[in-house]
């Protein structure tokens, strides 16, 4: 946990959950926000501190001439192989913890009261740890697809791998303190997430008092 007092709620969700527009959301009623994917996207960026772990692990192949990281080839790689995903996960995850970790802190140090940890592999990685408690959001897979092709321009198979290379949706929603349903309108799933973080808002009340 960060070393100030803030209450923190881990977001996880599979592909195409509705999870990242969640996160926004939250973020508008005053939450401060930390994305995961976003602090991995930075550490795999040009000068990025999980470059020279890839190359030793995954070769030239998965970099451009210019030596800057080609997304694709590397996505290509990890989609279709666990333990490929495993290894990569192992470079990237620690980076990834660290900085959200330093995040928190400063934000708790700001005076943030209420912390959202958007992470897609939140329990993959063990870091529901963090978190006060947990919110999974889910849809029906048929939705999941078509969102994922649509966000993406990929293929239906590549979305399906996408899936398929996460937790279980039944698992993740087992896991969590709540599973919010995204097959709703958006303002119903609006409501459902308004609700809960005014009851978060409410423990974090209790924390500082």
């Amino acid at each position: 946990m960060p070393a100030n007092s803030v209450y923190v709620i881990g977001l996880t969700g599979g592909t195409g959950s509705g999870k990242t527009e969640a996160a926004k959301y939250l973020e508008s009623l005053g939450a401060a926000r930390f994305d995961a994917d976003q602090v991995s996207h930075d550490v795999t960026a040009p000068g990025g501190a999980a470059l020279p772990g890839i190359r030793e692990v995954f070769g030239d192949q998965v970099f451009r001439e210019d030596g800057t990281l080609d997304r694709a080839a590397l996505a290509d790689v990890v989609f279709h192989s666990v333990p490929h995903r495993r290894a990569l996960e192992g470079i990237i995850h620690p980076l990834v913890q660290r900085t959200l970790l330093e995040r928190m802190d400063a934000a708790a140090a700001a005076g943030a009261r209420v912390v959202i940890l958007d992470v897609p592999l939140l329990f993959e990685c063990g870091m529901d740890a963090l978190c006060d408690e947990t919110w999974a959001l889910y849809a029906p897979r048929e939705m999941q697809i078509a969102r994922i092709c649509a966000r993406d321009g990929i293929s239906r198979e590549a979305a399906e791998a996408r899936i398929d290379s996460m937790m279980p949706a039944e698992e993740r929603n087992a896991r969590a303190t709540h599973a919010v349903n995204t097959e709703q309108p958006v303002e119903k799933t609006r409501q459902v997430l308004a609700q809960l973080y005014r009851q978060a808002e409410k423990k974090a009340e209790r924390i500082e008092n």
